[in-house]
């Protein structure tokens, strides 16, 4: 059972996770199996009252029903294989995913394991974490499991190309063309809006 964040520990425990195209294969470090993985990060969570949620949801035939559900490796790694992805993924793929996972967990929840659906999302899934490899660093304390650090060989993260001083990569005068573009469809409402004022419609 997990304790409370109340009866947690008082200091921090800090945590590396790595990461092979989407899936956990080392804790600190050492390579271990996922069945041993989740083990030692239910324990590890636990004593640091990480991992227990109190929710109202709502069943298939829709009568809402209350749980209160212990997943202190499960909370640990969603956090950690988030993490990840936001350092790996760009944008637009991060967004779908996003959407998808929301009508990934109904299926799942609804037992519809052996859909068309289904199956077109894992792929969609398998796809997206060809690169969502590296090491994150996650603290627990107190309930909490926060990212603190992570580094990928994929990393879509450069100081270098999102700096707003002078450099090679950027120039600062590109922004000009682009932002008159990206807001021309709103001059135009405007426009179009004060033209019908103006003829009273």
């Amino acid at each position: 059972m997990s304790l409370t964040p109340e009866q947690a520990k008082d200091v921090p425990s800090y945590i590396d996770i790595e990461f092979e195209k989407g899936i956990p294969v080392s804790l600190d470090g050492r390579k271990v199996g996922p069945l041993e993985l989740m083990k030692v990060l239910n324990e590890i969570g636990s004593e640091n009252g990480v991992g227990t949620i109190d929710i109202v949801e709502n069943r298939l035939v829709g009568m809402k029903s209350r749980g209160v559900y212990e997943t202190p490796g499960g909370t640990i790694l969603y956090a950690a294989h988030r993490a990840m992805e936001k350092l790996v993924l760009d944008r637009d793929t991060m967004a779908q995913k996003n959407i998808l996972s929301q009508k990934y967990a109904q299926l799942v929840y609804d037992g519809l394991w052996f859909t068309p659906l289904k199956d077109a999302i894992d792929a969609f899934v398998n796809v997206t974490q060809e690169k969502v490899t590296g090491v994150v660093r996650m603290k627990l304390y107190k309930g909490s499991a926060t990212p603190v650090a992570s580094k990928s060989k994929y990393s879509l993260y450069n100081e270098e190309f999102v700096t707003f001083g002078e450099d090679d990569v950027y120039n600062q005068s590109d922004a000009e063309g682009f932002i008159n573009l990206f807001s021309l469809p709103l001059k135009i409402r405007a426009i179009m809006n004060e033209k019908l004022e103006k003829e009273g419609k």
